[in-house]
Order: C-alpha cells, then structure tokens, then sequence
C-alpha cells in the first residue's frame, strides 16, 4: 500500500491540519475549507401536505418516514400519493444528489437525519416535516454532504439548536447557517467511494448478526413451544390431544380450558384509567406497554398514589400472578415478581396465582406457539389488535401434573436465560458495528483519516 493508504493497522492521516473554527470538529486539513451550508446549497422547509385536492396535481410524496429509514431514497421506496399545485411541484420535486433531512420530531436526537437522493424521479416531491436541500455542485456533491450530516459533530450542531419540550423543529436560519467542513471536489468523491464501500461492508456483517439474533429467537420460541406441549421426556408415551393444530401430548397430562386451569380470571381497571394516574403517586402503575415476554417493565410505567390502589382492589396485581396484554400486542405474557407486589394494571387480563398452578409455567404456555395460535384466532381489529376475555376463558392447554410444572420452568428458564445471554452477547457486537460505523464516517468527514491513497489502491 501506499504511504497515505493503511498501515500497521491504522488509516492514514493527512500531512497537515489547521484549526476549523468549529469546536465540535476540531482540526481539519489545511487545505480544506469550512463552509455555512446556505454557501454550498440551497436550503428550503418543505410546505406540501399530505392531502388530496381536486384542483392539483397528482403527485408522490417523499416522507419523514421513507427519510428515516432510508439512507438512500430509490423508487422501490412506496411513496405516498397526494396532490400539489404547480409551484410546489417546481420548488420541491426530487432530483438525483439531492439532500433531504428531518427537521421536526418527538426526539432531538432524531433532528437532522439525513438521506441521498439516489436516482431520477418524476413527480416525486420532498413532504411536509422535511428540508430540502439541493447542492451547489461546484462547491460540493450530494454523495458527500449527506455524509457530513451523518457525521457526528457536522449532526450534533442542528441537535442541539433544536427548540421543543415534547417536539422539537430546526430553525431554518440554524440550518442555513450551519458549519460544514468542505475538501475539494475529488476528494469529496473519495470520501464518498470510500464510505460507500466500507459503509456497505459494515451493513453486510451488522445484517448477518441480525439473522443470526433472529435464528436464536426462533430456536428459544421452539424450545419452549416443545417443552410446554410435549414435556421434557422425549421417551414419554404419548396419546392424541384431540385438538387437531396440537397434535399428541403425553399420555398422563390433560387438557383443560384456562377457567379450569384458574378459575380467577380478571381484566386491569377499564374505566377511564387517567381519573387515578398521578405521576407523583409511589404505586407503579401498568398498561400493555409495559409488557414484555415474561417480564414487566417498571421503567417508563405511570403511577397511582396508595389511597387510590386501595380504592382499585379488583386490578392490584399480587406476586404470581400473570398479566397478558389484551391491546396492541395481544397474548404476550408475564409473571408479577416479588418486587411488583401492590402495583395495579389498565386493561390488561389478569390470571391470578394459584398452589394449582406453576405461574412460571402458565406464562411458558400463554407465550408459546400454541398459545398465541389461540389469540390469533380470537384477536380483532386492524389499526390495533385485540382480544376478549370471554374468548381467552375458553383457550385450551396442556396441562401436566404441578410438580412437572415445575421441572418444565426450572429447564426452561435456564434454556432462556442461555438464549437470552447469547442474544445479548450479539446485540452488543451488532452495537459495536454500528458505533464503528459512525465513527468512521465522521473520521473521513472531517478529514481525521485520509482515504486518498486507499482509493487508488483499489483502483
């Protein structure tokens, strides 16, 4: 390789630097320029809404959400149809090396995320919630600011000059005005090819990683499907359930609809939960939000004050008892631990805690296949899906005798708490992926590596 191509492991950097003026950058090479983006592209907030109007044009709008999920804007992204008039279809229609950004969101670190428009459109216009921004090609290329604004620093100046408390919008004179450093145009391109490449080589592992988190998840879910319809013993005698989508279970286990398996079946507070909600209350309080698989999640939970529990006896949720989410994400299930004893619930289907029962084992049952099969086919609505008690009463399981309850969750937790160690363990190399990621655009962004020579080697 050459002398500014990697060495002993580390990138190149660039032979000479001088201060940027820009705190959060630092020193970029010295014959780099430092621009405001109003001097290197035109800047526009887009005014085309998302109605439909007899007296305009039809067109397809390019929205906040096809922004933020995408890094690069193609027609294979469902645009949204809409009208327009004429003057909004001259000013904001999309054209290849285009810049567009969020401008307003619910979270300040969602200000300014940015995508490329990456190929030709007719009539595709920028949407509402977005800046356009169209490049000065003499001074600097799409393909490379749309990196700066990925790079931290160049991002973190617009996060912060963002106002709002529970939405946050970007001014357009602090867009306008923010600083960008700006190297020549051919090195803009190999900033550009260079990231393009190693960008793509990053995507290409953090995928594989996602798979392989999605292959474990696939394996626990089995695991525990098998282990609650078939037992631990694979030389067990087994008989027909009479159930023709469960198939055999073993010979000395029964069947039985949950009202048998728990006569004491109840539903979280279902009038207006809001009357009681006090944020300064010292009783967690719980919604099917804060329902994950076999855990509650206290962090983010509303509050209720004591005297108001007490008032609320039907919906305080004891430990062992299991809560099932009814709306939203109908049938996932979990057990109320010790440390959650006295909170109390909204809408959310109670089973409570029984000696005739393992709890544990119950909710091993309601989170399996076979269980959330029953809620499947039970479950209404489109916009939010949901089920009823009435229906959930009726749901059929197999039911082992109490004492292999227990052996079935004791070797389920510690199958899950493996998968679960596992899956964690790739998560957080999914992480690291993506902080290198970044990292990396920012370094070539801002001049602190030097990727010239790298490009010609691979030419």
């Amino acid at each position: 390789m050459s002398g500014s191509a990697v060495q002993a492991g580390k990138r190149a950097t660039y032979p000479a630097y001088t201060p940027s003026g820009m705190d959060w950058v630092g020193d970029v090479p010295e014959h780099w320029e430092v621009h405001r983006l109003k001097h290197i592209a035109s800047v526009q907030f887009s005014s085309v809404d998302k109605h439909t109007k007899e007296d305009e044009t039809p067109v397809r709008l390019c929205n906040y959400v096809d922004v933020y999920y995408n890094d690069f804007i193609k027609d294979g992204i469902d645009f949204m149809p809409a009208t327009a008039t004429r003057s909004e279809i001259d000013r904001f229609h999309l054209r290849q090396g285009d810049v567009l950004i969020t401008k307003d969101s619910e979270a300040w670190d969602d200000i300014a995320v940015p995508a490329y428009v990456a190929e030709e459109f007719d009539g595709v216009l920028c949407g509402y919630h977005l800046a356009h921004i169209r490049p000065d090609l003499r001074k600097v290329l799409g393909e490379y600011l749309f990196r700066a604004f990925r790079s931290r620093g160049v991002n973190d100046q617009f996060r912060v000059a963002a106002n709002g408390i529970t939405r946050f919008g970007l001014g357009k004179y602090w867009l306008d005005n923010g600083l960008f450093p700006v190297p020549p145009l051919d090195e803009q391109k190999a900033i550009a090819a260079f990231l393009d490449r190693e960008t793509a080589r990053i995507d290409g592992l953090i995928e594989k990683k996602r798979r392989q988190i999605e292959l474990l998840q696939e394996k626990r879910s089995a695991l525990i499907s098998h282990a609650v319809t078939k037992g631990l013993d694979p030389n067990a005698p087994m008989k027909d359930s009479g159930i023709e989508w469960l198939g055999q279970v073993p010979e000395h286990w029964e069947t039985k609809r949950l009202r048998h398996i728990s006569p004491r079946l109840g539903v979280g507070l279902v009038i207006n939960p809001s009357t009681y909600v006090d944020d300064d209350g010292e009783v967690p309080f719980f919604f099917g939000s804060n329902v994950a698989e076999f855990r509650l999640v206290p962090e983010g939970a509303r509050r209720i004050t004591a005297d108001s529990n007490a008032q609320l006896t039907p919906s305080r949720l004891s430990t062992g008892d299991i809560v099932t989410v009814r709306v939203g994400a109908p049938g996932i299930s979990a057990v109320v631990p010790p440390e959650l004893d006295g909170s109390n619930c909204a809408s959310i289907m109670i089973t409570r805690g029984s000696r005739s029962f393992v709890s544990q084992w119950l909710c091993y049952l309601l989170n399996s296949a076979w269980g959330k099969y029953q809620v499947d086919r039970v479950a209404y609505g489109a916009a939010q899906r949901q089920f009823n008690i009435g229906h959930a009463v009726d749901f059929v399981y197999p039911v082992p005798p109490k004492e292999e309850q227990g052996k079935i969750a004791a070797a389920l937790d510690a199958e899950y708490a493996r998968h679960t160690r596992l899956i964690d363990m790739v998560q957080d190399s999914i992480d690291m992926l993506r902080e290198h990621r970044t990292a990396l655009i920012s370094a070539a962004v801002t001049g602190k590596i030097d990727v010239r020579g790298e490009m010609c080697d691979k030419v």
